[in-house]
């Protein structure tokens, strides 16, 4: 399953931003796998994030967000457009276009 979004930094923010991700916390890094995501990348093109990840299956829509995303999420808040709650303000974007490697 593939899954993309858009986000947005505050001006200024884009050193920091950068910083931070190069820094990510392992244990999130760990949960990130964990959780059957393959790739997961982000862009930026001036303020504006493109996030695009792969997964092995759609996540549950039940399931609790865990606390050290909450944590990472209260961590980035100031550098970016968030919620009340810290989450980040999140679009989705519609896949228009793919093609995958072939298979053999």
């Amino acid at each position: 399953m593939r899954q993309a979004w858009v986000m947005k930094l505050k001006p200024g923010m884009e050193a920091e931003y950068k910083r931070r991700h190069d820094e990510i916390w392992p244990e999130l890094a760990d949960l990130i796998r964990e959780q059957g995501i393959r790739t997961y990348s982000i862009y930026r093109y001036g303020l504006i994030l493109f996030a695009y990840l792969e997964r092995d299956e759609a996540p549950d829509p039940k399931a609790s967000i865990e606390q050290v995303v909450w944590q990472w999420w209260e961590y980035m808040a100031p550098l970016m457009e968030t919620n009340a709650d810290f989450s980040p303000v999140q679009e989705p974007v519609d896949e228009m276009f793919h093609i995958g490697a072939t298979q053999t």
